[in-house]
């Protein structure tokens, strides 16, 4: 089943995308959130910091631009559509779960070519390899209703 992820999470090349690759992009992406939210750095000093780093060379760099450039340019409306579904105001989000939250609302968003349940399935494997013990059944929960809302028609199929 070349191209598809195997249940432990090995993946290949599906429609000219590399799928670890984005993946990494992904978490890449969260640490530079991370930083971007603690620092106060401009978007674009944190994508030149992180762009000379070694490990960028086997993730997706335009994907990660993409990601980081979106969030900080639509991160009002992405905290305004997580909100509805948070039980705190997003700056008492944990730092990485906000982080991820902000990354998989901009793709349930903005990356329509990304199917939603691969958004919520990333974004729950990086919280639970960088987040708190329990924070990836938050992230899924808060997900999962934003995915209702963002990507009914998609969300409302898979249902079925």
């Amino acid at each position: 089943m070349s191209g598809v992820r195997s249940p432990r999470g090995r993946t290949g090349v599906v429609h000219g995308v590399d799928l670890a690759a984005r993946g990494r992009a992904r978490r890449r992406a969260l640490q530079a959130l991370y930083a971007w939210q603690m620092s106060g750095t401009s978007i674009e000093g944190v994508i030149e910091q992180f762009r000379h780093e070694q490990d960028m060379e086997v993730a997706d760099l335009e994907y990660f631009e993409n990601l980081l450039r979106g969030v900080a340019q639509h991160v009002d409306e992405l905290d305004a559509g997580l909100l509805p579904f948070l039980d705190r105001t997003v700056a008492q989000v944990d730092p990485i779960e906000r982080g991820v939250l902000r990354l998989a609302a901009y793709e349930l968003r903005y990356r329509v070519d990304v199917p939603y349940r691969v958004v919520l399935n990333e974004a729950i494997e990086v919280t639970k390899r960088f987040g708190a013990d329990h924070g990836h059944s938050y992230v899924n929960g808060v997900l999962d209703h934003l995915a209702a809302q963002w990507r009914a028609p998609e969300y409302g199929a898979a249902r079925l």
